[in-house]
C-alpha cells in the first residue's frame, strides 16, 4: 500500500488515502499511521467500506477497546465495542445520542479514565449539515503568554458531569445514575501527552467547573476566556462528513463539537469505537 497523507487545515488534521480499512495492515502501515495520529491529531480516511468487525480491529490497533457498558442501549446489538452516534430511534423512543458533544468537549474528561481517542465511522448523514469540529489544544496552550502558562500549570481544574447541558434533555431515572457514577474529577488544566511530551490546554465548556482553590466566581472569567481562546480558527478544522468517512482523534490534545446545523428529521448516523484511556485525575472531594 502507498498512503498519501495530506493536511487539511492548518491547526490540525490530514486526509490518509492509499489505505482500505477493510483489510488487513502490516506493521509498517500501522506504524506510519500512528506515527501520523500523533502528529495530525485527526485523521480522516474517506470512502470506507468497511463491517463493523474491521472497525473494530483496525481500532485495536491503537488500543484497548471500551465496552460502553454505561449506555447499554446504544450499543451495536452484535458489537458492544462500537456506540451507536444516531438519531434514529432507539427501542421505539427518541435517541439519546441524537445530540451527543454539542458543547466543546474531551471524551470522558468528567472521569478518571477519559479516554486516548475515538473512531467514528458515517453510515448516513443529511444532505447539508451534520459537520464535527476539532480544536488543537497543543496550539491553544502555546498560543499563551509564559506568565498564564506557569499560573495555569499550577491548577487542576474540576471537571463535573452535572454542568454538561444536554443532561436537562435526559431521562430523569437513567440521569440520577449517571451523576452516582460519575461524581467530579480534578485533572491538570495542563496536560503532559504520554507519548509526545507536549502540553495541552485542558479545560472544556462543557464540564469544566472550576479550578481547586479557585472560587466558581474567581474561576468563571479565566475559563470563559480560555474557553474563547481555544476554538479560534487558527486552532481548528471543520469536517464535512461523507457517508464511509472514517475519522480517528486524539482526545489528549483535541477537543471536539458536533454542530445542530442540520434538519433533524434526516438521518445522521455513526458507529464509534472509543480508546480506553490511562487511569488519571483524582475524585474531587467538595
Amino acid at each position: 500500500m502507498t498512503l498519501e497523507i495530506r493536511r487539511v487545515a492548518n491547526g490540525l488534521g490530514a486526509c490518509v488515502r492509499g489505505v482500505d480499512l477493510s483489510g488487513e495492515m502490516d506493521d509498517d502501515t500501522i506504524a506510519r499511521i500512528h506515527d501520523a495520529f500523533l502528529e495530525h491529531l485527526v485523521l480522516i480516511f474517506p470512502g470506507q467500506e468497511i463491517s463493523p468487525e474491521r472497525q473494530i480491529a483496525f481500532s485495536r490497533h491503537f488500543g484497548e477497546l471500551d465496552l460502553h457498558e454505561s449506555l447499554p442501549h446504544y450499543r451495536h446489538p452484535d458489537h458492544p465495542e462500537i456506540l451507536l452516534i444516531t438519531n434514529h430511534a432507539i427501542g421505539g423512543k427518541p435517541s439519546e445520542t441524537r445530540n451527543t458533544g454539542r458543547q466543546w468537549h474531551i471524551d470522558l474528561s468528567y472521569t478518571v479514565r477519559p479516554s486516548t481517542g475515538a473512531l467514528l465511522h458515517c453510515m448516513e448523514i443529511p444532505d447539508v449539515g451534520g459537520d464535527t469540529m476539532f480544536a488543537n489544544m497543543y496550539l491553544a496552550y502555546e498560543a499563551l503568554s509564559e506568565p498564564l502558562q506557569q499560573f495555569l500549570s499550577g491548577l487542576d481544574a474540576i471537571h463535573d458531569f452535572n454542568t454538561i447541558k444536554a443532561n436537562a434533555k435526559r431521562d430523569p431515572e437513567q440521569l440520577a445514575s449517571m451523576r452516582r457514577l460519575n461524581p467530579p474529577v480534578a485533572h491538570p488544566a495542563v496536560r503532559v501527552h504520554e507519548e509526545t511530551g507536549r502540553k495541552s490546554l485542558y479545560v472544556t465548556e462543557m464540564v469544566t467547573s472550576h479550578f481547586d482553590g479557585l472560587t466558581r466566581e474567581e474561576s468563571a472569567p479565566l475559563l470563559e476566556y480560555l474557553f474563547r481562546h481555544s476554538v479560534q480558527p487558527e486552532f481548528t478544522y471543520r469536517h464535512r462528513w461523507q457517508v464511509g468517512d472514517l475519522v480517528m482523534w486524539d482526545n489528549r490534545c483535541t477537543m471536539h463539537l458536533a454542530l445542530a446545523d442540520f434538519d433533524q428529521s434526516k438521518p445522521r448516523h455513526m458507529f464509534r469505537t472509543t480508546l480506553k484511556g490511562r487511569p488519571s485525575g483524582r475524585l474531587y472531594a467538595q
